[in-house]
């Protein structure tokens, strides 16, 4: 099935990925559902990330590619788009049909051609609703490809490898029993809540969706997450803040309480996504954001400072939630810039709080203190967000 030079890093992580989704599919069906999706086997898996890392490296009228490929039969997708004749799962036929599928949201839908021999693989057509447990392979930079798979809510995945050239990573979904590991990290693994992958529409994790807004400005920014009702925190802020918001700005909180049944619908949905963007793009401003853990927006700009009387935070501990990932420990410059050396130091002195560093490369950190290790636990997540 596999057309063209092979591309060794997709054997090498083909296994891990169909252990994963048939790890996933034995959970389901004890907990008495019905996976929705067929799981893919090996050569599988290897033929469609193969597919989609050549086309990611070609260039259509100096476009780059950006594709999704969903492994969806027709017959199983809600409201697909049929291609009157299936287009060979091939990097020249993926890549001269990328314009019209660039937007996000839209999958091509891979399968099974049964008129082509040996069932080779090929794409029917479009796909915008996925079953739950659903294998996604998405293009996300020339040669950074993402797998995923659906966790049955509209918009909403986790990711289950990142691959980027020849280096491999497959995310450890045991990071999430570690103890004190952030409600963040946890929700960004996909186990926020019991078989919360294949729960209906009841929320958007508001600092999931802000982490990956920060992330996408490319500006670089830090959020810090402070307790209500304190002003502890403003012993480790340079005064006079230059942007404090008074009063505190609650549109974030209000949607938040919204009852269950309004927070289902697609208007409250689009309104927390458009305010969180609003929220995030102000990270982009020189300085930290300030919020609430219950979403008040208090202050940006604001310049960290270290506690009077506390010690220079000299060593954290940084960690991957990737398998094979051994935990380090190293002095905070080591992670970045300023913006991790001062987020660093300001979790050291307000230890009930959590950083949110974004990088301009694209990195992100959660800073959050560890009681378990008595110091700043640095969690690096970008491979979460893509």
């Amino acid at each position: 099935m596999i057309i063209g030079p092979a591309y060794p890093a997709a054997r090498l992580v083909a296994p891990k990925v169909v252990a994963h989704f048939a790890r996933h599919s034995q959970d389901a069906i004890h907990r008495g559902d019905r996976p929705s999706s067929s799981l893919p086997d090996a050569d599988v898996v290897e033929a469609i990330i193969d597919a989609a890392f050549w086309a990611s490296l070609r260039r259509e009228e100096s476009y780059i590619p950006k594709i999704s490929l969903a492994f969806v039969a027709p017959d199983t997708a809600p409201h697909p788009l049929l291609f009157d004749r299936p287009l060979p799962l091939s990097p020249a036929a993926l890549v001269k049909i990328a314009p019209a599928v660039e937007r996000a949201g839209i999958h091509l839908g891979v399968w099974r051609d049964p008129a082509a021999a040996s069932d080779a693989l090929a794409v029917w057509g479009t796909i915008r609703a996925i079953p739950a447990l659903s294998i996604v392979v998405e293009v996300a930079a020339p040669g950074l490809l993402v797998v995923k798979h659906h966790r049955g809510e509209p918009g909403k995945f986790v990711n289950v490898a990142v691959l980027e050239g020849d280096r491999v990573k497959v995310i450890d979904e045991r990071a999430s029993s570690l103890p004190d590991c952030p409600p963040l990290l946890t929700s960004l693994l996909g186990f926020d809540s019991p078989a919360s992958w294949v729960a209906g529409p009841d929320s958007v994790n508001v600092l999931v969706q802000l982490a990956v807004s920060m992330r996408a400005h490319g500006r670089g920014g830090v959020l810090l997450i402070v307790s209500p009702g304190s002003d502890g925190w403003q012993e480790s802020i340079v005064r006079p803040l230059p942007y404090a918001v008074v009063p505190a700005f609650a549109e974030l909180a209000v949607l938040n309480r919204e009852p269950l049944e309004l927070r289902r619908t697609r208007m409250w949905q689009e309104s927390v996504i458009d305010t969180v963007d609003a929220v995030a793009g102000l990270t982009a401003v020189d300085g930290a954001t300030v919020m609430t853990s219950d979403y008040e927006l208090v202050a940006f700009g604001a310049k960290i400072a270290r506690r009077k009387g506390s010690p220079q935070v000299e060593q954290v501990t940084v960690t991957e939630p990737i398998e094979g990932d051994v935990p380090q420990t190293v002095h905070p410059t080591e992670l970045g810039g300023t913006r991790h050396l001062s987020s660093a130091q300001f979790v050291h002195d307000q230890r009930d709080a959590v950083a949110l560093v974004a990088s301009q490369d694209g990195r992100f950190t959660v800073f959050a203190w560890s009681p378990c290790e008595a110091m700043v636990h640095a969690h690096r997540v970008e491979t979460l967000l893509l």
